[in-house]
């Protein structure tokens, strides 16, 4: 375990008095062109563009069996709906997300350290990388919940204390995403500015955020204008497909009231030299399990 380093400055100040557009500061691709990776150099260029690139088929139908397997496993052990790591719907009661799965289950800790995977994630980093946050994502049909618009990064940096945006997420579907079932939303280039936030972050916000967002989420107006300058991408495609996205990225999804589900399996790199420090906007950190304080490598 590592602990954090102080606090550094504050790059992108959020949940303040008003809401305040801040442009990026950072790099999205942090390697040198021509780093060695899974990605080709046209790729990492469409990703440094859009904030998102997607994978038609990152794994095979026999490896999605596996981790499709191991995802019903996990949610349907009674052990596992009592963890803390466990968030359910707040309507039906039945399991929504599982945290920390690259720590509770051996075949998703393989899956993280895969260099199909972990790879992706150096190049755009460039450095190594930990595990910011892992977790199953299970939207069933008939009613499951969406997530609303938001960027990650603001979070993070808000209520875990990520410093820079140098952080990279990807979503591998579980289960086929139709154009009806609640799929990701991104709005490609909204990663170039910071959108700060307004209103205070309350006590233990993340027990209620990962039901349902309400602080840090941008006003109608800074959401029109961005959908109106961007546009809106919305992903579908087979399981085993993948999307990787940056963390500063506008994205959402809608509610799931088809019968079709839509599971995915969610993982957020983080660079070793841009370690959490102190929330930046919250009284107090997350638990670990949603916000790592472990710093290790992904080997």
């Amino acid at each position: 375990m590592t602990t954090a380093p102080e606090r550094t400055a504050d790059l992108y100040p959020t949940r303040g008095t008003a809401e305040v557009i801040t442009p990026r500061k950072d790099p999205v691709v942090w390697s040198q062109p021509g780093a060695a990776g899974p990605f080709e150099p046209s790729e990492l260029s469409d990703f440094e563009r859009d904030g998102f690139f997607a994978i038609p088929e990152l794994l095979t139908a026999e490896e999605v069996a596996v981790y499709r397997a191991e995802l019903d496993r996990l949610v349907l052990d009674p052990a596992m709906r009592a963890n803390p790591r466990s968030i359910v719907e707040p309507k039906s009661q039945s399991v929504r997300s599982v945290f920390e799965v690259h720590k509770i289950s051996e075949v998703f800790a393989k899956l993280v350290a895969d260099p199909r995977v972990v790879g992706r994630a150096r190049q755009i980093l460039g450095s190594d990388v930990y595990v910011h946050q892992s977790r199953i994502n299970v939207k069933p049909g008939f009613g499951a919940s969406g997530f609303y618009w938001h960027s990650d990064f603001e979070t993070w940096h808000a209520e875990d204390g990520l410093p820079n945006m140098r952080t990279v997420s990807v979503s591998i579907a579980l289960t086929e995403n139709y154009d009806t079932n609640g799929g990701l939303m991104i709005m490609p280039g909204s990663h170039r500015h910071f959108v700060g936030c307004e209103g205070e972050t309350p006590k233990d916000n993340y027990k209620r955020s990962l039901q349902m967002q309400d602080a840090g989420i941008p006003s109608d107006k800074i959401l029109t204008n961005m959908a109106d300058e961007h546009g809106i991408r919305l992903f579908t495609g087979k399981a085993g497909s993948a999307t990787w996205f940056d963390c500063n990225a506008m994205h959402g999804s809608g509610d799931n009231i088809t019968p079709y589900p839509r599971s995915n399996v969610f993982i957020v790199f983080n660079s070793v030299e841009n370690t959490a420090v102190e929330p930046f906007a919250a009284p107090v950190r997350r638990p670990e399990y949603i916000g790592a304080r472990d710093f290790t490598p992904v080997k």
